[in-house]
């Protein structure tokens, strides 16, 4: 059986995904991005699991750092999405569109948000054009409890 690159695009692009804005930080270097591909992966220790492109800067900055923050957005969030979700030729600049505040573990967690976790890496695999690195939560802040953005609300496709 040979793969049906077709068929396996449109049904990768139908597993739900939600939309966070990552955050790294190196030193005075902070820096995010708009991640989808994040899943919950334990319930003790709470363990996040996202894929992150090989080539972009802050995966880098997650490998040598072993952190990262996670921020969760409400459903009227895309335009802030989209600051997060486009290329950048240098560091920084992102976070310029949304205030924040530095979490325990010196992260950057967005003030106007449903809320962040602060994640230490506990392991990673590094095969193909993503990294999947797993996160335990060390820390949690929740603003509003209200509903989060998702891919397929947006009309944008990430994946397949």
């Amino acid at each position: 059986m040979t793969l049906d690159m077709e068929s396996k695009k449109v049904l990768l692009r139908k597993i739900p995904h939600g939309l966070f804005i990552c955050g790294v930080r190196e030193g005075d270097e902070v820096n995010g991005f708009t991640a989808s591909w994040v899943t919950q992966g334990s319930f003790d220790p709470p363990l996040l699991v996202m894929a992150v492109r090989a080539e972009g800067s802050s995966h880098g900055i997650i490998s040598r750092t072993n952190q990262f923050s996670l921020n969760f957005l409400r459903s009227d969030q895309k335009d802030l999405a989209a600051v997060f979700f486009k290329p950048q030729t240098a560091l920084g600049g992102r976070f310029e569109a949304a205030p924040f505040i530095y979490g325990d573990l010196g992260l950057p967690l967005l003030e106007d948000s449903i809320g962040g976790v602060e994640c230490q890496v506990i392991g990673n695999v590094q095969h193909g054009d993503h990294s999947v690195f797993v996160g335990e939560v060390k820390s949690a802040i929740l603003h509003n409890d209200t509903n989060a953005l998702d891919l397929a609300s947006t009309g944008w496709t990430y994946g397949g």
